[in-house]
């Protein structure tokens, strides 16, 4: 068979020599055991878990070892392809430090562009040209219909699906054949020509797993579409080489493809980039673990981290301690240490299933917002609130002064004392609400409405904003009494069925009154931010019930 002829009539036209690309992608100039590594999504809109568990391991990677880390963009199949959903990538990536050092609608380093596969199509082409002239790929005109029948025949049979072996229908066309399907303009795609055999097993090393043994493939795979635009497989060949890429970092379920991808490489004459298998993140599930799902599991999008509020150091902690064995006890000896200090390590990465707690992130969430600053505070809730807070809540920030006194109040922010029970920025910004905004009661009196009045009503006359704290409490003190609480709590141990209740009852009508909760920090505190004019509105209101 004439292949070069063959290839000219599939791909017709001038097509640069390989050696061009080879010459326009040179090798990087980079300092000895640099490495390069990549984030490669395709742009469905949804980016998850999985994403940043690869993402911190290759950031780490490439840059610990003074390499790059760039964003491919992986839009071969455009019925998945979302509109915005490159920037989503970036900017969820961006929340959680991951920072890109060239890539999709990012720039950097041009030589390596561009980094959307549509636009690289022609560089596919060329390469598919080539393989088709050297025999290693043909046209396979086989339909949709005829690919299911197949499969379902292999199925029927227990035998591994797929084209191969004698189900390969169009392997071994005649040239006549060809040119006659070409002529009655039936459409094709490409496919590599495989000379794998299934009996022989390959030794390979994985950087993460290990020493493993994989079956050398058979599959006469896809490599162009019928629309001249390739498969993710043949794609990623080809880019990786030229972008020049020394290590990938993915899901182990890319493992059941490496046979292919090793072919893929050897047929194209590419030396290949190292490759290693993170282990999926699983879920217990009752008895069971089993791997967090997209329809099952909302914490598996990273949108839910973000919505929530959890702060990005807190996630990106955890997500270490999942991926390197001996994180924990880094951070546990470096508690506020830069976590770019941490000498992360590929061999260290786990090779089985990592179990994802999020009861444990909530409690590393909780202890590293308990560290923050004032200023450090303020500033993780109000980027929070920009971007979904509601209107009310992104005018908490108007006044710097008082915010700064309701964090120093509620969570003990600046002081000894931090309060460890808050774990997002929407649960944060729940919690002090009542100081800027009148909310709906969320706890019940415990007494009755008419006595409830009268306590409010006389607590108001008496109500000085200039009081400290000693004479306020004085005066809710005499309150009380007038009412028939007691107003010495070992008074009112020692014989409770002399009295009504306690002070503590008079000062919880208060702080319901002010703040709708039965449970509140200082209320004089909380009087002292709202100020005289709050106050009085609210006890009112109260009284009016």
């Amino acid at each position: 068979m004439n292949y070069k002829a063959l290839a000219e009539r599939l791909l017709p036209g001038e097509y640069p020599p390989l050696s061009y690309y080879e010459e326009k992608y040179p090798p990087r100039t980079l300092p000895k055991g640099a490495e390069v590594t990549r984030l490669a999504p395709s742009p469905t809109g949804f980016i998850h878990l999985g994403n940043l568990f690869a993402a911190i391991a290759n950031e780490r990677i490439a840059h610990r070892s003074g390499g790059v880390l760039y964003l491919r963009i992986e839009d071969t199949d455009l019925k998945r392809k979302v509109e915005g959903a490159v920037e989503a990538v970036i900017k969820a990536l961006h929340y959680f430090d991951i920072e890109f050092d060239e890539g999709a609608e990012i720039g950097g380093e041009e030589t390596y562009a561009p980094w959307y596969q549509r636009q690289r199509a022609e560089i596919y082409r060329a390469y598919a040209k080539r393989l088709i002239e050297e025999g290693r790929a043909y046209p396979c005109f086989c339909t949709e219909e005829e690919l299911t029948a197949l499969r379902e025949e292999q199925t029927a049979k227990k035998e591994i699906t797929g084209y191969y072996g004698q189900y390969a229908k169009c392997r071994n066309l005649t040239e006549e054949e060809i040119y006659r399907n070409l002529d009655a303009g039936k459409p094709y795609v490409i496919r590599l020509k495989s000379l794998g055999n299934p009996e022989n097993k390959i030794a390979f090393r994985d950087a993460v797993k290990g020493e493993i043994t994989v079956t050398e493939n058979d599959q006469d795979v896809v490599i162009l579409k019928s629309d001249g635009i390739p498969t993710y497989h043949f794609a990623h060949a080809i880019d990786d080489h030229l972008m020049r890429t020394t290590l990938v970092i993915r899901g182990e379920e890319w493992l059941a493809s490496l046979p292919i991808h090793i072919e893929l490489f050897d047929a194209l004459g590419f030396e290949r980039p190292r490759y290693g298998h993170n282990c999926s993140l699983m879920k217990q599930d009752g008895e069971t673990r089993r791997k967090l799902s997209k329809r099952k599991d909302p914490e598996l999008s990273l949108e839910f981290y973000r919505k929530e509020g959890y702060f990005p150091r807190a996630v990106k902690v955890y997500m270490l301690t999942l991926l390197n064995s001996n994180f924990e006890e880094w951070y546990q000896k470096n508690p506020d240490a830069d976590l770019a200090e941490f000498p992360f390590k590929v061999e260290k990465m786990s090779k089985s299933g990592s179990l994802f707690d999020l009861d444990k992130l909530n409690d590393i969430s909780k202890n590293e917002l308990s560290k923050l600053s004032i200023e450090e505070m303020s500033a993780f809730l109000k980027g929070w609130a920009e971007e979904f807070g509601t209107e009310a809540q992104r005018h908490y920030f108007d006044d710097a002064e008082k915010l700064g006194a309701v964090l120093s109040l509620c969570m003990g922010v600046g002081g000894k004392k931090r309060r460890k029970d808050l774990t997002t920025a929407s649960q944060a910004m729940k919690f002090i609400e009542y100081f800027f905004e009148r909310t709906p009661r969320t706890d019940e009196y415990r007494i009755g409405r008419d006595e409830r009045r009268a306590i409010l009503s006389e607590f108001l006359a008496a109500y000085d904003h200039s009081d400290d704290a000693q004479a306020w409490f004085c005066k809710v003190k005499e309150v009380a009494a007038a009412h028939g609480f007691a107003t010495d709590m070992k008074e009112y141990k020692l014989a409770p069925e002399r009295f009504k209740g306690s002070v503590a009852d008079v000062a919880e009508v208060l702080r319901i009154a002010t703040t709708g909760k039965a449970n509140t920090p200082d209320l004089w505190s909380i009087m002292q931010i709202l100020g005289e004019g709050e106050v009085h509105e609210r006890l009112k209101q109260a009284k009016d019930e």
